[in-house]
């Protein structure tokens, strides 16, 4: 399912709370802890563009850069495609993309977003505190890459054209939009007996309200950004029932940074710094899901709840095993899930 497609439409606003550390102004002052200045080139996805909230944001964030002592020159990118590759190819020094996006740079992160592996905001909170301990930074750097912050964007939940589609079993057949670049979307789909349509995030939004695809998963920040409603008219529905914690990464070419002795130390800052704005988030995340009318929301079932669960279990279970997510993280996030549930019967498994 697209489940992250629009996680890029939101990164604009979060993820600059989170890079505030890479916007300094032109010229920065004698820093006692970091004294070597810093320049770097960042490529940031905002569909706005320099019209966009996460410019005028990364503006207003200057004079927090001058902490860490790194001088940046922003440059918008309203295609996150373009954004990454640009990165790849040297023309950036870092990057805030989707995590989904990001697992080509750093696979233990970039598995965060599996199915059901988070399923309240409190388990995000956990994990985004577990990765700002510094005991974690060398599970947070991949050869060149480093992840210099994650960032929580809120739960994504299926959208369907028509509430009859209530059941897995009903969803056979229909069109799921899926991201092109992420294999695990399209196989989870074809799990499910569904047509998997390769979208991306341009287009996905266009192919729902147009009757393209029957089912999408978004977050409820995409909901009026998007115009979501659309697809949705008078029969569809959002079921309330969390697939995925959406989240975003801000990733940064390290090995051009191999003569500055305390970089680690200011990405162990930045990640502190981003975790300390996840109260903030938290509020901005429930805004949303707010917003959004409630004649769209349908809960399901305790009964249909626990057996969802139970096939997004097998499904990362599987899909571990096929290579699509990281071994390290799917046990990290076992961890997070069985401490405020130490009862669940996942807990005595060695299944993950």
């Amino acid at each position: 399912m697209n489940l992250s497609s629009v996680k890029a439409l939101l990164l604009p606003t979060l993820l600059l709370s989170s890079i505030h550390c890479l916007a300094a102004p032109v010229v920065a002052p004698a820093n006692a802890e970091f004294p070597q200045t810093i320049n770097m080139r960042f490529c940031i996805f905002d569909i706005v563009g320099t019209k966009g909230d996460a410019y005028t944001y990364a503006k207003d964030l200057a004079l927090e850069a001058k902490k860490w002592n790194i001088q940046v020159d922003l440059k918008v990118y309203t295609d996150e495609r373009i954004a990454s590759e640009d990165f790849k190819a040297g023309q950036c020094d870092g990057v805030a993309i989707t995590t989904m996006r990001a697992k080509q740079f750093n696979f233990f992160v970039g598995s965060v977003d599996s199915p059901g592996a988070l399923p309240t905001f409190k388990h995000v909170r956990e994990l985004v505190n577990t990765l700002a301990n510094p005991k974690l930074n060398n599970l947070t750097i991949n050869g060149a890459y480093q992840v210099a912050a994650i960032i929580p964007l809120g739960a994504a939940y299926v959208f369907v054209n028509d509430r009859k589609i209530d059941s897995v079993e009903k969803a056979a057949g229909k069109k799921i939009a899926v991201l092109d670049f992420d294999k695990a979307q399209a196989k989870i789909v074809q799990k499910l007996g569904a047509q998997p349509v390769s979208s991306d995030v341009t287009n996905f939004a266009g192919k729902f309200n147009n009757g393209q695809v029957d089912i999408i998963g978004a977050p409820a920040v995409a909901f009026r950004p998007l115009e979501l409603y659309r697809g949705l008219g008078d029969k569809g529905a959002i079921f309330r029932f969390p697939l995925i914690q959406v989240t975003a990464s801000v990733i940064v070419n390290r090995d051009k940074y191999k003569n500055v002795p305390d970089f680690d130390q200011r990405m162990i800052k930045m990640r502190q710094f981003a975790a300390s704005k996840i109260d903030m988030i938290e509020k901005m995340i429930l805004k949303s899901e707010a917003d959004i009318p409630a004649k769209y929301w349908l809960d399901l079932t305790p009964t249909d709840k626990d057996k969802y669960t139970a096939l997004m279990r097998e499904a990362r279970i599987s899909m571990t095993k096929e290579g699509f997510y990281d071994p390290k993280m799917m046990s990290l996030l076992k961890k997070i899930r069985c401490k405020f549930d130490p009862v669940n019967q996942e807990c005595t498994s060695k299944d993950e």
